[in-house]
């Protein structure tokens, strides 16, 4: 039978499960707010450490400093090493619990105190090849009509660009450069940048620029009129972030391409990496996605270097006769 403690509805009670853990995990629900998925996932975690201890003939809650740290020296030398993350969030619900046994005097030490965080790294940013990225315009400019001119300018301007998603669709028509040959845009904290646009995003505009009527609908047009990309519906007046990525991804699967590589951001990635793949400086690349600091455009580097390491690993002939012996 289903057991409620405290009002909440809580699943029966495993035998495994210590009175000590079962408090903590009550203390949870009934103090902190936690769901019952929450309580489920800390439950998960705390046990697996108690299953590794147990066939060491050691508790969950008696155990020591050094215990824990064989368990986490465990975890990194698995055949299937959970992800850092993972090891990181395990390793904030034995905090957790540890300082409950000592806030509720069950224990006079916190063994879990001495314990260092695993390093997370930062995640590589997913990116597209060059070859995607044109399959993705061609399959746009394929459809035609107005919906189709206008995603081609989109995708052009934004792998051209590498504009935020909120900056590409809030554009105003007054962001073109007289002379066409870039935009003006209001980033964060309203600060402004130049960006150059290419000859494809140049001539996609021009083409899909006749064809801005169509989005136009005469109730919104002073909403509307000063957008780029105007749309009859929204209350921004302009197309929005999640149109676009609607759009984006019923493409993607039209082009053949996995839907989840693709996004907005996707493309804004693809950009700076492709850039620098050509030989473009850091700092120019910095300026046009408008990074206020040089630190977070270095991610690409290392994306540019993976890159480069598999295709010396693939093609060059010393390589590829070491692998073969």
């Amino acid at each position: 039978m289903t057991e409620k403690r405290r009002g909440r509805p809580c699943k029966p009670r495993s035998l495994s499960v210590s009175p000590e853990l079962d408090a903590f995990l009550d203390m949870l629900m009934a103090e902190r707010g936690a769901a019952l998925n929450t309580r489920q996932a800390y439950e998960r975690d705390l046990m697996d450490v108690s299953r590794w201890l147990a066939q060491r003939g050691m508790t969950l809650e008696a155990a020591g400093t050094e215990d824990l740290r064989a368990y986490l020296a465990h975890l990194a030398h698995a055949d299937a090493a959970p992800a850092p993350r993972t090891v990181a969030r395990r390793l904030s619900a034995l905090r957790q619990f540890y300082r409950f046994l000592v806030s509720e005097g069950r224990r006079t030490d916190d063994p879990a105190s001495a314990l260092d965080s695993p390093k997370q790294g930062r995640p590589l940013p997913k990116v597209l090849s060059e070859a995607e990225v044109l399959a993705l315009i061609d399959t746009a400019r394929s459809r035609g009509g107005p919906e189709g001119t206008r995603l081609v300018a989109l995708l052009e301007i934004l792998y051209a660009t590498g504009l935020r998603v909120s900056e590409l669709v809030g554009l105003p028509l007054s962001a073109i450069l007289r002379d066409g040959r870039g935009l003006i845009v209001r980033g964060k904290g309203g600060k402004e940048r130049m960006v150059p646009l290419s000859d494809p995003a140049r001539d996609a505009i021009s083409t899909y620029l006749p064809l801005r009527k169509d989005f136009l609908v005469p109730e919104r047009e002073t909403l509307q009129a000063k957008f780029l990309f105007p749309s009859r519906t929204s209350d921004s007046g302009h197309l929005t972030r999640q149109r676009f990525a609607q759009i984006l991804k019923d493409l993607t699967v039209a082009a053949g391409i996995d839907p989840d590589k693709v996004s907005p951001h996707v493309l804004r990635h693809a950009f700076a990496t492709h850039l620098l793949d050509h030989g473009a400086d850091l700092r120019s690349v910095q300026k046009m996605l408008g990074h206020a600091d040089i630190a977070t455009t270095q991610i690409y580097t290392h994306v540019v270097s993976d890159r480069l390491r598999r295709v010396v690993a693939e093609h060059h002939p010393l390589a590829r006769r070491k692998a073969g012996g």
